[in-house]
């Protein structure tokens, strides 16, 4: 119920960015199920995205993207990456996909991925405790 009473009173924007969002997130959960991480990023790669992001705009896709990955199934940290990715891109704004292991965890080898915009953590939260091992850049 809860939930409802919070999509009532989103505006009819964010209402609409909502929904786009919810779109991209489902594509690319779909392209990483059928296709390859490769192949996605460079479509996102062809983008012109050069530009920094105003924090206001880094804010909205984290929202957004977070939000709409509630209601994907399987719609994993890299799936919320390249969807902002993408998002960003197609306003020009530029933005790293950093992927990492983390550290100490035994023979389990755990993997995370994060969004990064300049300085900014856009989606994936804390980096501790992880080390980098790509940096895929616009």
């Amino acid at each position: 119920m809860r939930n409802w009473s919070r999509l009532r009173s989103l505006s009819g924007r964010e209402m609409v960015f909502l929904a786009h969002c919810l779109a991209v997130v489902a594509v690319v959960r779909l392209g990483l199920t059928f296709s390859s991480y490769n192949w996605l990023r460079s479509m996102v790669t062809r983008l012109d995205a050069r530009n920094t992001a105003s924090l206001g705009d880094l804010r909205r896709v984290a929202w957004g993207v977070a939000a709409a990955a509630r209601f994907v199934p399987g719609a994993s940290c890299l799936t919320q990456a390249l969807a902002g990715q993408y998002l960003l891109a197609r306003r020009g704004s530029a933005s790293n996909i950093r992927i990492g292991v983390e550290r100490d965890t035994g023979k389990q080898l755990k993997a995370h991925a994060w969004l990064v915009s300049g300085n900014h953590i856009v989606l994936g939260g804390s980096m501790s405790g992880f080390a980098p091992l790509v940096d895929h850049g616009q």
